[in-house]
């Protein structure tokens, strides 16, 4: 039995439609916020069937997973324009507006470290892609930065993005957040980077 092939016609009005929703749903986050966020709400403004909504997403997260990994290439797009850090200091202003955005909503949070990782290869989605790459970027400043060198640049790259992920999720602890994410983490980068001076 052959299997129907989608038309170019089928193809593009799919498409359009996707993009319709995708575009819907950035409305409502510009005007309100992520968590505001409603299907409902999306099909009214993109005037489409909730059916059309779920044959294209699973559900709101599949939708934020997109418009959220988009969100966070952009950020990656102006790390990679920037000349390598020197200094603890630079990679963290360097990461600041990273940072800022994925701590702006506990919503917006908990959405990335959910869609962080995926328990099978077609289930990776764009959130996930972009831990990949962030690893990539510092990996990329480390080996040419003067930090330590008892472990190798992957290492403290994964390192630093933990790192960033333990100073986010405290501000949303009640027991933990009087500190500011950025002396946070500025605290986890200082011990992790320094140099280890033998004895």
């Amino acid at each position: 039995m052959q299997k129907k092939h989608m038309t170019k016609p089928q193809q593009k009005r799919t498409l359009k439609t996707r993009a319709n929703l995708i575009s819907a749903a950035k409305h409502i986050i510009d005007k309100d916020n992520f968590e505001a966020l409603r299907v409902e709400d999306v099909i009214s403004i993109a005037r489409t069937a909730k059916g059309t909504f779920f044959a294209h997403f699973k559900d709101k997260d599949a939708l934020m997973d997109i418009i959220i990994g988009e969100k966070i290439d952009a950020y990656l797009d102006n790390l990679e324009a920037l000349p390598s850090p020197k200094t603890i200091s630079d990679i963290l202003n360097a990461f600041e507006p990273l940072v800022q955005f994925m701590a702006s909503e506990r919503y917006v949070f908990d959405l990335i470290i959910r869609y962080s990782g995926a328990a099978q290869i077609d289930q990776i989605g764009h959130i996930a892609t972009t831990f990949g790459r962030q690893t990539t970027i510092l990996e990329s400043w480390l080996s040419e930065a003067n930090f330590r060198n008892d472990i190798s640049p992957e290492l403290q790259a994964e390192g630093i993005q933990a790192f960033m992920i333990q100073a986010i999720a405290l501000k949303f602890c009640e027991l933990h957040n009087s500190q500011s994410i950025n002396d946070r983490f500025s605290l986890y980068l200082n011990a992790w980077l320094k140099p280890i001076i033998a004895h």
